[in-house]
């Protein structure tokens, strides 16, 4: 695992660069041959973004 990121312009950053790779993935897909695993991958994209923002909200406060 990475080390930790506390500062909050840090997390920012890593959370734009995560999204800004996520969406990325998704205006690369082609509809007519994606395929269940493609969507449950980032399906797992969007959860994975959302505990790490559930994460660095805690150690916020």
């Amino acid at each position: 695992m990475g080390k930790s990121i506390y500062k909050k312009d840090d997390q920012l950053s890593y959370l734009k660069e995560r999204l800004a790779m996520f969406l990325e993935v998704l205006e690369n897909i082609d509809p007519e041959t994606t395929e269940l695993d493609d969507i449950d991958r980032l399906i797992t994209i969007i959860d994975e973004l959302e505990t790490k923002i559930e994460q660095f909200k805690k150690r916020s406060e």
